[in-house]
């Protein structure tokens, strides 16, 4: 089972929040700050780290830019008392994957942790089907209804990076580095670009999925019910 990582100080919502996770079977490592978090994932095998932003010593905000920053691709869960749009604006900008706002009821942070870990899952895999379009990062070709798709590189890298994580925001700014790289000089209006070429390809009733505007914020893939 997944390690799961609580960097929290405030004490009863720590173990609020491990008592649920481990009721799931998940391992629990916890932190009071976020110094001794970074420790822990440096140090351990950690699969998802579930921290708060106001925290001593180093907070989340911080914690966030440094394990985005390391070798290792670790989803990250925000919880905080803040719910201001801007908030939620500045923790995508860094990185997070998911964002929930504090009273929050327990459950569903444990529903959001699986959907995490589930994209996450996703991600790792090579080969990603959208109903009948089929991505295969090892060969770089899409299929469409058995026929293969020509689809230019930098169009099939931000494709399959919205699909490998479903419902996840993406910011232009993460999109530009990850799909173009760190040196990129061009206009980050480029992915919009690449964006609207992606709906024009696989427009109609019929598609599985679809790259909705996250307003202010960026794009992310919705596969249809």
């Amino acid at each position: 089972m997944a390690k799961i990582l609580i960097a929290e100080d405030e004490s009863h919502i720590r173990e609020l929040i491990g008592l649920y996770l481990r009721g799931e079977g998940f391992e629990i490592e916890e932190a009071t700050n976020g110094v001794e978090a970074l420790s822990i994932v440096e140090n351990t095998e950690i699969d998802l780290v579930v921290l708060d932003i106001m925290m001593p010593r180093m907070d989340g905000w911080d914690l966030c830019r440094q394990l985005r920053g390391g070798e290792r691709d670790i989803p990250i869960l925000m919880v905080t008392a803040k719910g201001e749009s801007g908030d939620k604006v500045k923790g995508f900008q860094l990185g997070t994957d998911d964002y929930i706002t504090k009273p929050f009821d327990p459950v569903e942070l444990v529903l959001r942790v699986k959907a995490v870990l589930k994209r996450y899952r996703i991600a790792s895999s090579q080969i990603i089907q959208l109903g009948d379009v089929v991505l295969n990062r090892r060969t770089f070709k899409v299929e469409q209804g058995g026929e293969e798709v020509t689809l230019p590189l930098k169009e099939f890298e931000l494709l399959f990076k919205l699909a490998s994580h479903p419902g996840q925001i993406f910011t232009r700014e993460q999109l530009i580095v990850q799909i173009w790289g760190m040196d990129y000089e061009g206009d980050d209006r480029t992915v919009d670009v690449h964006i609207r070429r992606l709906r024009a390809r696989f427009a109609g009733e019929k598609r599985h999925f679809r790259i909705e505007t996250a307003r202010s914020l960026g794009y992310r893939l919705v596969v249809n019910p």
